[in-house]
């Protein structure tokens, strides 16, 4: 792994947990890819074998660059063009935040996969709260924009996430919770600002 790719896994530290619950072999699809670096770094971790998926046409060059391959298309769009079982995970990282169908794109990772998983930064983090408590919207190192160039639109907190798979019979295998590197094992909801979870649908 080049000292790049070893600097950007670094800043996310989501990476490591989803390397880590990825088998080595798997065949992968990583929705909302941008420039390709989180499945070239499971490429070169765990050997996988996949697809990214990207609308924008600078991103979608630097997955050319990276050497990963890329789909070109709009996830709002749903999955069609994928069979329902073809990979063994999907994967979005730090994407379902700004998703307008949120309810279809969970529904269409599970059909086309048999696990998903996805990270999103915690809106119940503590910092988070006490920018709102103190009259504004939250901006940190996860929730980097400002209420009016913001991409996200769908915020939730840990248990508003948990709340939801449930409706949608949706089984969490794994949850990893994540403050600037490291676990947070004490108050999850409060006291981590990324969260990670591997899911699966109920039978």
């Amino acid at each position: 792994m080049n000292a790049q790719m070893m600097a950007h896994a670094r800043q996310r530290a989501d990476f490591e947990t989803i390397a880590a619950w990825v088998q080595s072999g798997a065949k992968v699809l990583d929705l909302g890819c941008g420039d390709g670096t989180l499945l070239r770094y499971l490429k070169e971790t765990r050997k996988v074998w996949g697809y990214g998926v990207e609308i924008a046409d600078e991103k979608i060059l630097a997955c050319a660059k990276n050497g990963v391959n890329v789909i070109q298309t709009d996830l709002e769009s749903g999955l069609e063009a994928f069979e329902s079982g073809s990979f063994d995970y999907v994967i979005l990282s730090q994407t379902l935040q700004s998703m307008k169908h949120t309810e279809r794109i969970m529904q269409e990772m599970l059909r086309v996969a048999k696990q998903a998983i996805v990270t999103f930064p915690n809106f119940g983090y503590w910092q988070h709260r006490l920018q709102v408590i103190n009259g504004h919207m939250p901006v940190s190192r996860d929730l980097p924009y400002q209420w009016y160039d913001t991409p996200n639109i769908h915020l939730c907190t840990l248990k508003d996430f948990e709340a939801f798979c449930a409706q949608l019979n949706v089984r969490i295998l794994e949850r990893s919770v994540i403050h600037r590197g490291h676990q947070v094992s004490v108050l999850p909801n409060l006291f981590g600002s990324l969260a990670v979870y591997r899911v699966e649908r109920l039978s």
